[in-house]
């Protein structure tokens, strides 16, 4: 055995245990939790009916994105949204053992494939770890997964360059990094564990310390974008580009920032990381404009937004459904690592946020909405586009949310 399988082993026994411990202390705390596994399994069989009703809108050779308009939006498999749709596919089929929704899965997975060698994007881990990761997780068959998820972690430190410490996030710019990249670090931890060397985990480790230090206010709110110089590392400019304005809290960076942070803990048990993922949620949380429903706005600053911000008089109090989803899977996360009223209040923040995303307004009527679960979702305002409409990775994070509490509520493993 290697020195890096060695290391692996103990760090994934050290991880185990912990995992445990927090999984033991959380099942002893079944008071502390509100909604009941009858109304988790009903949200789950709608979205087992109203995913099938999307099945009948994608195109073969294409993924689902939105539904505007009356008209099914697909994208190719180049779009970082394309591994959300297999991934509901595999949740759904975990929930329900419908051998149809694993059929529909695999047949995205094979064109997908081709997305392992793609170096030209960051978002491999939403494309690959959502979509394959999922697939190995529930099927147990690494001769069909395990190369591809190995070849995409490739292609995607490929994108990582040492003195910035970070891995690239879009081309242009000078050399951005986006706080969604957080989000593509588990893939990265993970193929440490399939391969047994740990170079993909330290890059995950350091590219979270350089964000950690370079993305956040003193408020621990973030930033959406640094821009880095390559050739020594220092910050060009600090931009919000999806948001109301640059130091403005663009709502779902904060989210993307907040699961980031608390599955960086998972995975590697520094307390640093689960210490800053707090601070996140309570910036989040304790905010003066998060709504009663915990459904956010687009921005927390748009509510504030002056008169003659090109956003104010229609966009102010768009509600973006998709940070309301990633949040509630990364606060029932949270809630298994904190103790007492600090757990307890995590988790009824995430049941509070799935008992609004399971009702109208946001969830759809079965049958309708073009198949997707959600409504009400925001892609980029400053963009011009997907405003008001559903989004793919709303559905992939709820049913993720979902399928978390009803691990609680049955004393299961989360992870």
């Amino acid at each position: 055995m290697t020195l890096n399988s060695n290391f692996l082993l103990r760090l994934s026994c050290c991880l185990l245990l912990l995992v445990t411990a927090c999984q033991n202390k959380f099942a002893d705390q079944s008071d502390n939790k509100q909604l009941s596994l009858e109304f988790i399994n009903k949200q789950l069989d709608d979205a087992v009916t109203q995913i099938k009703v999307l099945a009948d809108h994608v195109p073969v050779d294409q993924l689902p994105r939105t539904f505007q308009g009356d008209t099914s939006v697909s994208s190719n498999t180049e779009w970082w949204t394309s591994g959300f749709y297999p991934g509901s596919l595999l949740y759904l089929y975990e929930y329900s053992g419908d051998a149809q929704l694993l059929q529909l899965a695999k047949d995205k997975l094979t064109i997908l494939e081709k997305e392992k060698y793609n170096k030209g994007t960051h978002d491999l881990g939403f494309m690959l770890y959502c979509s394959f990761g999922n697939a190995l997780r529930i099927t147990g068959d690494t001769a069909a997964y395990k190369e591809i998820l190995l070849t995409g972690a490739e292609s995607l430190i490929s994108r990582y360059n040492p003195t910035v410490k970070a891995i690239r996030s879009w081309e242009g710019w000078t050399y951005p990094v986006i706080i969604d990249n957080m989000m593509n670090l588990e893939f990265l931890t993970q193929a440490s564990k399939l391969s047994g060397d740990t170079k993909y985990r330290d890059i995950a480790v350091t590219h979270a310390n350089t964000t950690l230090k370079n993305h956040y206010r003193p408020d621990y709110s973030s930033y959406h974008v640094v821009d880095y110089n390559p050739e020594d590392g220092s910050i060009v400019a600090k931009k919000t580009a999806q948001g109301a304005f640059d130091e403005s809290a663009w709502a779902r960076g904060q989210a993307w920032g907040l699961y980031g942070y608390v599955m960086m803990y998972r995975e590697t048990g520094d307390e640093t990381y689960l210490d800053f993922g707090k601070n996140i949620a309570s910036f989040i949380l304790n905010h003066p404009n998060m709504p009663e429903d915990l459904v956010p706005y687009w921005d927390f600053n748009a509510p504030d937004l002056p008169a003659d911000s090109p956003y104010a008089a229609n966009y102010k109090t768009n509600r973006d459904v998709s940070t309301a989803s990633i949040l509630a899977a990364a606060l029932i996360e949270l809630s298994i690592y904190t103790e007492g009223t600090e757990s307890a209040d995590y988790l009824a923040k995430a049941e509070r946020m799935l008992q609004s995303l399971s009702a109208g307004p946001y969830k759809a009527a079965i049958g309708t909405n073009g198949g997707f679960i959600l409504q009400h979702s925001v892609g980029s305002i400053p963009h011009g586009g997907e405003i008001d409409v559903p989004l793919t990775y709303a559905d992939y994070y709820y049913i993720e949310a979902l399928m978390r509490y009803k691990r609680l509520l049955t004393g299961d493993p989360l992870f």
